[in-house]
């Protein structure tokens, strides 16, 4: 059976459908629910065919904290992925529910550990779905051959707060932010209510709706658009948003239109809104 190759970090409905029964594909459902403006209608059991459960709440975040969605250490994520079946040879997708909203951070946390083989199913289980594609209930995984995944852990690809207080006052540097306009300017309260309201100073606001269409990533052409209207080219980029999950989404954007030296602030606002003697603007 021929090897499969990701030409991107996205793969198409089509495409995926055409692989599903891959020996060498893992298909991961990294589904979570928004913190905002959440309802019940993208949570049914139905999915797409062989998808294993991603749990990045409960599994693939460091729960000692409480600081939510927070990155495991390379040995807890290696652990939990051979759980999952997952050896370094696979090629994985990552979808959610909502279309592209939690599956960028999969992406990126494999990313992270050293595993390039992974994309994003692009429009989720939403294009799945508008494709007329077949959509099963869940696979029974009771029994999973372990595997042998072992993270290559890259820190570059991502900050802590301490750093991101360093960088803000680089103009070499720009954090971009991708949480609401209301949220970035506190104009509407924090969902969580123990954090402040504002934004790190110097950040500038790209609310990641403004990077989708119809559940799916913007051309690559409208992307490179809307990024270099922020003035990034030759600049460091630090993306940040709630709790480092959107931010991931603009991290993807801007791998797919070429940009490098990148990292997410994991904390994101669930850290640095409730930090004592850090700069905050409203």
């Amino acid at each position: 059976m021929k090897e499969l190759e990701f030409a991107s970090p996205l793969v198409s409905t089509s495409w995926l459908f055409e692989h599903l029964d891959h020996p060498d594909l893992i298909i991961l459902d990294a589904t979570i629910k928004k913190v905002v403006n959440d309802d019940n209608e993208h949570y049914s059991d139905l999915g797409i065919k062989n998808a294993r459960f991603f749990d990045i709440k409960k599994t693939f975040s460091d729960t000692s904290t409480d600081i939510p969605n927070m990155l495991p250490s390379p040995e807890a994520f290696s652990a939990a992925c051979q759980k999952l079946g997952i050896s370094s040879h696979h090629k994985i997708v990552v979808y959610d529910r909502l279309g592209i909203y939690s599956s960028p951070r999969v992406w990126w946390m494999f990313t992270i550990m050293g595993h390039k083989n992974v994309a994003v199913l692009d429009g989720g289980l939403p294009a799945w779905k508008n494709d007329g594609l077949p959509c099963v209930p869940p696979s029974d995984f009771e029994v999973i051959t372990p595997g042998n995944f072992k993270a290559q852990y890259n820190p570059d690809l991502v900050v802590n707060a301490k750093k991101v207080l360093e960088e803000a006052t680089n103009k070499n540097t720009l954090i971009l932010d991708a949480r609401s306009h209301g949220r970035f300017t506190a104009v509407v309260p924090e969902p969580r209510e123990s954090l402040k309201g504002g934004h790190i100073p110097n950040s500038v606001n790209l609310p990641y709706p403004q990077l989708l269409r119809n559940n799916k990533m913007l051309p690559q052409n409208e992307l490179k658009e809307l990024l270099e209207d922020f003035n990034i080219e030759n600049k460091k980029l630090i993306f940040t948003c709630g709790s480092g999950i959107t931010a991931c989404i603009i991290m993807m954007a801007a791998t797919l239109t070429g940009f490098q030296n990148m990292s997410v602030y994991d904390g994101s606002w669930s850290e640095w809104g409730q930090l004592d003697g850090v700069p905050i603007e409203p």
